[in-house]
């Protein structure tokens, strides 16, 4: 049955029929006629942010959030280029996205026209695929493919730019759409059953081996087969960056996450491994440091849905290609079947583990000057929440003790910036994820600096009924910076003095902001009053709360590895490196 309609209600129409209720977005005038059957959408909450960035970020972490599709939608030129950075942002973490944007007039195209921007030309490096409409026969079937792009295989953004006039132009309507858009298109989720078998093998030949495990698996919600794969080997656990709550952190066997300001048991595990069972990770720089000597006797088990991301920075000696869920199930049950009910005996391997995690536990030391330790602070704030609770963070000193010192045991309860390092994330995130969780508590923990960037984004939560909850970890620098001018630059503090905290001017004040937007505001300066605030902040359900923790600027994120170095160089203190077993 076909319906006579334009462009603009197509697209409505199409997002509809694709099961999308959320999204986040910006009108102008390059996509306004999109905007108006939009307003009838009995189906579809549209939240309208106040920066297409927020929408972006906002779409990340509702999928990061629930495992679905995020979808953003902004005008052209100006408003579709502001969508570039959360573009990326999804791309360098595999979040599924959809990007629609308002072109001008297809005969406009190239002339320089008023808010025209090749964002196709502009999006393409950052994106599984682009497309650009200029016909509205072609939005159904561009609109399906984009989302199926966006969400199998290895997940990402995909953009869908459409012109005005496509947008206005009227056509008949049919559901399904034919679709011939993707022919080559064909992700691989089953593996080859003799790599499986070899991975099998290689694992019981292995006497220190170790799980490293990347955000591949939470994105193919692979946690409980993970957990039981843990079970089987007995294997210590490591979880990246992108990885927390894919395997728990109160389990016995997880070593923390490994990289540059990885856990001592983590990191030095890899480096010690004769094996590494690769799931769903990529050998990140800022896991590997120098490649050459990253994990130098190990030999390499990669499982990666993604083909291009197997070899591309170490090779491997039994390459797996397919979806992570399917593969370590499969996995499981050749090991199941070799073992008989028996574990590998891994003792010895576990001593010298266990040594480490006694010897160099992550910790922190207290502010001498008095203020509060922003560890402190993280660490009571996944306390007091709870592990039901979401984390979203921006990028710097407050993402990585973020990352250490609160507990997750669940996947999508972590989310953050990962590859891209964007700041501006956190804010925006959280109101994602609310809107996609609204019975869990979410927070933004956000730096001082990071804050700055996409706060308005609290008029939005205000108005829409959002309550997230904002702590900002307030050092008055930009804190990951002003550590490596400590470390590496003669305390030299070139343009990282942000005069947001105590003793400085204080602008903005985070109180008065808060209030302003609306917003239950609150000040700590120590610990009582922190806790204070963290317990009002969670009681406080009608409202965005935002907590402005004035911390110590001179706490530092330890351990580390400094960038370009080996792993065996890392340092769980200022100048305080681990000894290892002969090495007295």
């Amino acid at each position: 049955m076909t319906e006579t309609m334009t462009g603009a209600q197509a697209v409505v129409r199409s997002l509809e029929e694709l099961g999308i209720t959320d999204i986040f977005g910006l009108p102008g005038g390059a996509i306004l006629p999109t905007y108006d059957p939009l307003m009838d959408s009995k189906k579809i909450r549209h939240v309208l942010v106040r920066h297409e960035q927020g929408a972006g970020h906002a779409a990340e972490g509702y999928a990061s959030a629930t495992g679905k599709l995020g979808v953003c939608i902004a005008t052209s030129g100006p408003g579709a280029t502001n969508l570039v950075t959360p573009i990326a942002d999804a791309h360098m973490d595999s979040v599924p996205l959809l990007a629609i944007t308002g072109q001008v007039n297809s005969h406009a195209i190239g002339t320089d026209a008023f808010q025209e921007a090749d964002i196709v030309g502009i999006t393409m490096p950052i994106t599984k695929h682009s497309f650009l409409v200029t016909n509205a026969n072609d939005i159904p079937a561009v609109i399906s493919a984009a989302v199926e792009l966006a969400t199998s295989g290895r997940p990402g953004p995909v953009l869908v730019d459409i012109t005005k006039d496509a947008q206005n132009q009227k056509f008949e309507f049919s559901w399904p759409p034919k679709r011939d858009i993707l022919p080559g298109y064909k992700p691989v989720t089953h593996p080859h059953g003799r790599q499986v078998e070899a991975a099998a093998e290689l694992i019981l030949a292995s006497e220190k081996p170790m799980l490293y495990v990347g955000g591949g698996v939470i994105r193919a919600e692979a946690h409980q087969e993970l957990a039981r794969l843990a079970e089987i080997t007995g294997a210590p656990v490591t979880t990246t960056l992108m990885a927390r709550g894919a395997f728990p952190d109160t389990h016995p066997q997880h070593l923390g996450m490994p990289g540059m300001h990885g856990t001592v048991p983590a990191v030095t595990g890899l480096q010690k491994a004769d094996l590494l069972i690769t799931l769903g990770a990529r050998f990140d720089d800022r896991v590997t440091g120098e490649v050459s000597s990253f994990a130098p006797g190990a030999k390499v088990i990669h499982v990666d849905i993604d083909p291009a991301e197997i070899g591309k920075v170490r090779h491997a000696d039994v390459p797996i290609v397919g979806d992570a869920k399917v593969v370590i199930a499969m996995l499981n049950a050749e090991l199941e079947k070799r073992l008989a009910g028996k574990k590998p005996d891994y003792s010895d391997w576990w001593q010298f583990i266990e040594g480490l995690k006694t010897r160099y536990p992550l910790g922190y030391q207290d502010q001498e000057d008095g203020t509060l330790a922003p560890q402190w602070v993280i660490k009571r704030i996944g306390e007091m929440t709870g592990p039901e609770g979401i984390f979203a963070a921006g990028v710097g000193q407050h993402q990585m003790w973020s990352a250490q010192f609160i507990d997750y045991d669940r996947p999508n309860s972590w989310l953050n910036s990962g590859g891209a390092g964007t700041m501006g994330y956190s804010v925006p995130a959280a109101m994602g994820a609310k809107v996609g969780e609204p019975d869990r508590d979410v927070w933004a923990i956000d730096g001082d600096g990071c804050f700055q960037m996409t706060n308005q984004e609290l008029a939005t939560c205000v108005i829409n009924n959002i309550p997230i909850k904002v702590a900002i970890i307030n050092n008055s620098s930009l804190g990951m910076v002003r550590q490596w001018q400590t470390l590496f630059y003669n305390s030299r503090y070139s343009n990282t003095d942000l005069h947001t905290g105590t003793d400085t001017q204080m602008v903005p004040d985070f109180v008065k902001l808060g209030e302003s937007y609306g917003c239950l505001s609150i000040r700590a300066t120590n610990e009582k009053e922190a806790e204070q605030a963290i317990k009002l902040a969670l009681e406080t359900n009608d409202r965005p709360v935002v907590i402005d923790f004035i911390v110590g600027r001179d706490a530092m994120v330890w351990p580390m590895v400094p960038a370009g170095v080996s792993n065996d160089a890392v340092q769980y203190a200022r100048d305080a490196r681990p000894v290892w077993e002969g090495d007295e």
